[in-house]
C-alpha cells in the first residue's frame, strides 16, 4: 500500500470525518461580521482555536482543512496549530486553490485559479506539516448552465492540481461543488452532479492520477435551496448514492460531504440517510465547515468566557455526525 493510500485510508477511518476550517480570509470575516466582530488576524486565530482545542476532538476527526494564514498560526497557549493537531492524531491538511472568478465568455459560470504557483506552494506545505490538501471547482445550476465546457475546464485544472499534489506527497481532495443556489429539483441536481463527477473522473485517469490515493469531496443530490419541493432525505439518499455507483471507481478509498448551505442539523440528516442506503463501495463521511462551526459561533461572539460553552456545541454536532457516519444518528441526538 502507497504512503498515499495509507493517509487517504486514514482520513476516512472508523466513522471519523473532517473539519473544512479552510475559509478564507473574506469568507472567515463574513462569519465574524454575522456575530458583530471585526475580522483581523487575532480574531480569526481565536475562532479556530476554539475547534483545534476543544477537549476529545480527536475522537471524532481524522483531519483538518486549513488556510495558509491558519497553518502558520499558533493556540493560546503558543503551540503551533499543526503541532497540536498532530499531537492529537489529527492529520493537518491545506486549502491550495486561489479561489474561483468568472469565466470569460460564460455568463454565470466560474473557473478555480491557482496551478501556476502550486508545485513550489506543494512543497511548502508539505514541508509544514501538510498531508493532505483541497481544491475546490464550483459549478451553478441556472437557465442553461453549466455548459460541457465549464464542467471540461474545470475538471481538467482538478486533475492538474490532484497529480502535482501526488507528486509532492500530498493526498488531494478533489471538490467539484455543485452549488445548491437555484430553483432546480432533485433530479436536476442528480443530473448535473453526474455529468461534472463523471469528467471530473474521466480527467483524473487522462492525467495518471492514482485514485488509489485520493477522497472526493462532493456535493449531495439535493433540491435546490429555492425549490417549491423539497427532497426527502430518503430520496436524497437514493438519487446520491445512484450517481456514485455510475461516476465513481470502487477504487476510491472514500467520499466526504460538503455541506454547502445546508442548516447543521439538516446536513447531519441527510449523510445519516446516504450512509444507511450505502451498499458499502466507499467510506463515506463529512467534511463540514458550516455545519459543525456555525451553531459555535454562535455561542462564542468573541468571548473568552463563552469558549468552553461553544466547544461544547461544537462536540455535540461532532459527535451527531460521526452517529451519522455509522448511520446510527436520531433526533435524540439534538437534545
Amino acid at each position: 500500500m502507497s504512503t498515499l493510500e495509507q493517509t487517504a485510508k486514514q482520513l476516512v477511518a472508523d466513522h471519523k470525518g473532517l473539519l473544512a476550517a479552510d475559509e478564507s480570509i473574506e469568507t472567515a470575516g463574513r462569519r465574524l461580521a454575522s456575530i458583530g466582530l471585526e475580522s483581523t488576524e487575532e480574531t480569526r486565530r481565536q475562532y479556530r482555536n476554539i475547534f483545534f482545542t476543544a477537549p476529545g476532538v480527536e475522537e471524532g476527526l481524522s483531519g483538518v482543512i486549513m488556510f495558509e494564514e491558519t497553518m502558520k498560526q499558533s493556540a493560546d497557549d503558543g503551540t503551533p496549530f499543526v503541532e497540536i493537531l498532530q499531537q492529537k492524531g489529527i492529520i493537518p491538511g491545506i486549502k491550495v486553490d486561489a479561489g474561483t472568478k468568472d469565466l470569460e465568455g460564460f455568463p454565470g459560470e466560474k473557473i478555480t485559479e491557482g496551478l501556476d504557483t502550486l508545485p513550489d506552494r506543494l512543497k511548502g506545505f508539505f514541508e509544514a506539516g501538510a498531508r493532505f490538501a483541497k481544491w475546490r471547482s464550483v459549478i451553478t445550476i441556472g437557465d442553461g448552465i453549466p455548459t460541457d465546457f465549464c464542467i471540461e475546464a474545470n475538471a481538467r485544472i482538478m486533475a492538474r492540481y490532484a497529480a502535482l499534489a501526488q507528486e509532492a506527497g500530498i493526498v488531494p481532495i478533489v471538490e467539484p461543488e455543485v452549488l445548491i443556489n437555484g430553483d432546480h429539483n432533485l433530479a436536476t441536481s442528480e443530473a448535473v452532479t453526474t455529468r461534472v463527477l463523471r469528467a471530473t473522473f474521466e480527467q483524473l485517469h487522462a492525467h495518471h492520477v492514482d485514485v488509489t490515493g485520493i477522497i472526493l469531496k462532493s456535493s449531495m443530490a439535493i433540491s435546490g435551496n429555492a425549490c417549491v419541493i423539497q427532497a426527502t432525505p430518503e430520496e436524497i439518499a437514493e438519487a446520491t448514492i445512484r450517481m456514485f455507483e455510475t461516476t465513481v471507481p470502487h477504487e476510491v478509498p472514500g467520499i466526504v460531504f460538503l455541506s454547502g448551505g445546508q442548516g447543521a442539523v439538516q446536513a447531519t440528516v441527510n449523510l445519516n440517510a446516504i450512509n444507511k442506503a450505502s451498499r458499502g463501495s466507499w467510506k463515506i463521511s463529512f467534511s463540514y465547515a458550516r455545519a459543525l462551526q456555525g451553531p459555535s459561533l454562535e455561542i462564542w461572539k468573541g468571548k473568552p468566557e463563552n469558549v468552553p460553552a461553544a466547544q461544547k456545541e461544537f462536540l455535540k454536532r461532532l459527535r451527531a455526525n460521526v452517529k451519522a457516519n455509522a448511520g446510527t444518528y436520531s433526533s435524540e441526538d439534538e437534545t
